[in-house]
């Protein structure tokens, strides 16, 4: 039975190996500190914490995120270790809560690996805390128990820290949000949450059948699944029945149309997918539910490979540090028999690791096969059928398609990367070199030219999807270095002016959707949206901006900054073409520019992170085919069909 506690209440754990569950209505970050008998921490790497999410015995996320689970091993911690702090606290930046008064109540939550919940409480009361140590798992002659604390400090992290003798308390703070707000900068963006509903889910092999699915087998003395990312972990209940943590419970905001179903399968054969197996009242919703899901399957089972493998790694070395620093095992044959022993058990572990991930990658592929050619235009690639039919569409769709995302475990598997419209976020297409191969392989001229090409297809794909003269595209070329990759746009005439170049179109450009933001502001604020004035054009805009800063004086990066930050709300977008190095001279004043944009690469480039368990993922842009003339053809289509407007 659960044990729901209040503010200083405690309960006995039955058992060592655990789940913390964090729930909170926006992001915040979740850590955790190791105290010794008096609660003091020792030091720095006695804290898990985004920037350094595991030491002995306990992993924390590796990203602020409104869901965490935190995997404790209490057996595997230090012997000095006797308290266990979780501790929750607000992410710094601009338009962020400052304050847990502000947000909804985060409630914590004590489970065993099978989800059964030990012990929760609801942190209830706060006001104007930004940090606050949640509960403690501490040590009592010889047993663990769990108290409920929900201490609040109003100076943060830095304040509980020093709270609990941490030497450097602010400074210690300061890198944390510093990691934090990087990891952010590099998030995909999740899907909002909703209320009901879930993916449907399709087992393989014999579960399909109805038979009892194995799970991958799990040593005795393995940690918590093993302080990998345990969401991600399949292991077996008490009882002996498997547990799927592969994919959380996905919703929707009221009771959908059922989804497809597949036909059953033969006995012994995986159940078949089908597209648009997610929640959702129109196909195109549940396409998009079913492609962040399996995003999220792909990012949980390879979390749970290398957590495994990591795992069986470090046993394999404390295996030999116990055989050998037995004397007797020196002489002999008996140390090189250990040995082979320990490597033994390493292989053992890791093949059935990899055995469960190829299982899981199998199933991904198959679903990935049927639901790639189900995709509506604005979730495909360029080179899907579905651009030979497109015609201009009558509404804005859920989303767009940026490019595709892949993990090295799995490289042929590649899962579309979405984005919410209207754009929540700027885009920034970095034309600088990184430590990718691609980029290493490329000039720097050639990714300048590739950044710029990327740029004029994702605006082709914006301006595909959007109603005929909803979506409008400025283009800001200072030098007017990118004529050449510029023209699938200027001669389709679907810009809204010719390409602004020198210091005088740049602030005409930048003056003319600055004072377009202005405006809508205030008629939002004055709830007067009629007083607009009959010439503001209330579509969408976008904003390329390439070779930046070259061209930009102070104003005119005042006034990029403020498009970035205050654009979006009122449907003014930017795509920046840039090389963040180009921007040294300016310091730090554009650090928040760059960490309010999603960084995308011309080539492949590993920099995105999942919002689940923070895998780096190689970024691939979208390209068209080889001698296609998709683009051209989908560009005079909309330049058509803006004409057929204007009539």
């Amino acid at each position: 039975m659960t044990a729901e506690l209040v503010r200083g209440q405690n309960h006995t754990l039955p058992q060592t190996r655990l789940e913390i569950r964090v729930s909170a209505g926006s992001p915040v970050v979740a850590g955790a500190t190791l105290g010794d008998e008096r609660g003091t921490v020792r030091g720095a790497e006695w804290i898990a914490h985004p920037a350094s999410h595991r030491v002995p015995g306990l992993e924390v996320s590796r990203q602020a995120a409104a869901d965490h689970r935190l995997a404790v091993d209490l057996d595997a911690l230090p012997a000095e270790v006797h308290r266990v702090t979780v501790v929750l606290a607000l992410p710094v930046g601009a338009g962020r809560p400052v304050s847990f008064g502000a947000v909804a109540a985060p409630f914590v939550a004590v489970t065993g690996l099978d989800g059964t919940e030990i012990a929760t409480f609801t942190l209830t009361g706060l006001d104007t805390e930004s940090a606050v140590s949640a509960l403690e798992l501490y040590r009592r002659q010889g047993a663990w128990k769990v108290r409920a604390v929900g201490q609040g400090y109003a100076a943060g992290l830095a304040g509980l820290f020093a709270d609990q003798g941490v030497a450097a308390a602010a400074e210690t703070a300061a890198a944390i949000q510093e990691a934090v707000a990087s990891g952010l900068a590099r998030s995909v963006t999740p899907p909002p949450r909703t209320t009901e509903g879930e993916r449907v889910r399709h087992p393989a092999g014999p579960a399909a059948a109805g038979a009892q699915a194995p799970a991958p087998p799990v040593p005795e003395a393995q940690p918590a699944e093993p302080l990998g990312d345990p969401a991600s972990a399949r292991t077996e209940a008490p009882g002996g029945g498997p547990i799927d943590y592969a994919h959380p419970r996905r919703q929707t905001s009221a009771p959908p149309p059922p989804p497809p179903t597949a036909p059953p399968a033969a006995p012994g054969q995986p159940a078949r997918p089908v597209a648009g197996d997610a929640t959702g009242w129109s196909m195109d919703e549940r396409l998009y539910n079913q492609i962040w899901g399996m995003f999220e399957d792909l990012a949980r089972a390879v979390a749970a490979y290398r957590s495994a493998v990591d795992f069986a790694e470090s046993r394999m070395d404390q295996e030999l540090d116990r055989a050998l620093s037995d004397p007797r095992n020196r002489i002999g044959g008996a140390g090189d028999r250990a040995r082979e022993a320990a490597r033994a058990k390493r292989d053992e572990l890791t093949g059935r690791a990899r055995e469960a991930l190829e299982r899981d990658l199998a199933q991904l592929a198959a679903e990935s096969a049927v639901v790639e050619p189900a995709l509506p235009a604005a979730y495909a690639g360029w080179d899907n059928p579905v651009w030979h039919a497109y015609h201009v569409p009558m509404e804005i769709p859920m989303a767009l398609r940026l490019g595709d995302l892949r993990l090295g475990e799995a490289p042929d598997l590649r899962i579309p990367l979405l984005v919410r419209l209207p754009l929540e976020r700027g885009i920034w297409i970095d034309s600088g070199r990184t430590a990718s191969e691609a980029a290493a392989s490329t000039t720097g001229d050639q990714l300048r030219g590739l950044a710029v090409e990327t740029a004029v297809t994702l605006a082709a794909r914006l301006l595909a999807v959007y109603p005929a003269g909803e979506f409008s595209v400025h283009v800001v070329d200072p030098a007017g270095a990118a004529a050449g990759q510029l023209s699938p746009l200027v001669g389709s005439g679907v810009l809204a002016g010719p390409p602004a170049a020198g210091a005088e179109g740049v602030a005409s450009v930048l003056a003319h959707l600055t004072r377009r933001v202005d405006l809508v502001q205030m008629a939002i604020r004055a709830g007067a949206a009629d007083s607009l004035p009959p010439d503001l054009d209330t579509g969408e805009h976008l904003l390329i901006v390439n070779d930046f800063p070259h061209g930009f004086d102070d104003r005119a990066v005042t006034q990029l900054r403020y498009l970035a930050d205050e654009g979006p709300s009122v449907g003014v977008h930017l795509l920046m073409v840039a090389d963040r190095e180009d921007a040294r001279a300016y310091g730090p004043v554009l650090d928040p520019l760059w960490r309010s944009l999603l960084r995308i690469t011309p080539v492949a480039d590993d920099h995105l992170a999942d919002p689940w368990v923070g895998h780096a993922w190689t970024y691939e842009p979208l390209r068209t085919p080889q001698g296609s003339r998709v683009l051209e053809q989908v560009l005079a289509l909309v330049a058509e069909a803006r004409r057929g407007g204007r009539r």
